[in-house]
């Protein structure tokens, strides 16, 4: 199948939390993390989601990777859905797809050696490796995200930052995965590390034919990095598009804010444009278009009616100020 079918396709997908209550409980708010959200990812690409924090790119990755179940909507992998399996048939997909956290602080386990993290994969997924396989794959993939494979019997507080980073990465590749889920892997690292960081994954993209699903909320990794984009505000999709188009031509009023807000030595580039108020909360969508409290174009229908989004050259966008030309 593969070639036939987006490798991920995220069909109108939505995720709602809270609203649950007992008899000794209050019930909780209901929060709208993810609102008729549709992607689809091709092989090989570095697609990567962008936009300010909170506004869900971080619960679609854990939706896409079955760590939260979808309240709405499917999601295909290789043209197989994956959403309503049990964990048992899903255990096939979780070879294929990994994930890489924010942290990596947080998310290497402090009390196994760097051997233990990278040997656990291969001990739950491939029982039938023997011991001098296993030693091999992890010395092999420690040298090619540019780790030296002595670091083994050594703990995760013995490294910094960029290096604990790159232990991740290692591990989210022992599978030989196809699709990984990176979730803002370069935030929590000094800049002067990120560039390290960020050719390690490109470098494994190349040599083992990888796909991406990147988050960030930093437009110049999306501008270096990436090959697609998906600019999300509060939930939705806003606007989807190759990334040099996105750069070149941004179309959606909530993308122009964005790259407008971008520090320039020249002062060339997209005009200036500037949001105002406050970002809603998920607790309390607006009605339309989710972006009109703060759009500087909304119109009155904006505040009436939700925009879906359409082809408009050679991007999608979800604004009726594109779609009926008022910018």
């Amino acid at each position: 199948m593969t070639g036939t079918f987006p490798l991920v396709d995220i069909k109108n997908v939505e995720k709602r939390f809270g609203g649950s209550g007992g008899f000794l409980s209050t019930r909780q708010p209901i929060v709208s993390a993810l609102n008729n959200v549709t992607l689809s990812v091709q092989k090989g690409n570095a697609f990567c989601l962008v936009g300010e924090s909170g506004c869900g790119k971080s619960t679609l990755a854990r939706t896409v990777m079955g760590l939260h179940p979808p309240s709405r909507g499917e999601i295909h992998y290789d043209g197989k859905r994956i959403d309503d399996l049990s964990q048992r048939d899903r255990q096939v997909y979780t070879r294929k797809m990994q994930m890489i956290f924010q942290n990596p602080y947080a998310s290497l386990n402090p009390r196994m050696t760097v051997r233990q993290t990278l040997e656990e994969p291969l001990k739950i997924h491939r029982p039938g490796m023997s011991k001098l396989e296993v030693r091999d794959k992890v010395e092999e993939v420690m040298r090619s995200v540019g780790n030296d494979p002595a670091w083994g019997d050594r703990y995760p507080h013995e490294f910094s930052g960029g290096q604990r980073q790159r232990i991740s990465i290692a591990r989210a590749l022992m599978l030989d995965p196809e699709f990984i889920v990176a979730d803002e892997p370069i935030s929590a690292l000094d800049v002067s590390i990120q560039a390290q960081v960020l050719n390690v994954m490109m470098d494994a993209q190349e040599d083992r034919d990888l796909t991406y699903l990147f988050i960030t909320h930093d437009l110049s990794v999306v501008e270096h990095f990436g090959s697609h984009v998906a600019v999300m505000y509060l939930g939705t999709v806003c606007e989807l598009s190759e990334t040099k188009s996105l750069f070149a031509a941004p179309r959606h009023p909530y993308t122009r804010a964005l790259l407008s807000a971008i520090p320039k030595m020249d002062a060339k580039g997209v005009d200036h444009l500037k949001m105002t108020g406050e970002v809603p909360t998920a607790m309390d969508l607006p009605t339309g278009c989710v972006f009109h409290p703060r759009c500087p174009v909304a119109r009155e229908r904006c505040k009436r009616e939700v925009p879906e989004l359409k082809e408009n050259g050679d991007t999608k966008t979800a604004c009726f100020a594109v779609e009926e030309a008022w910018i």
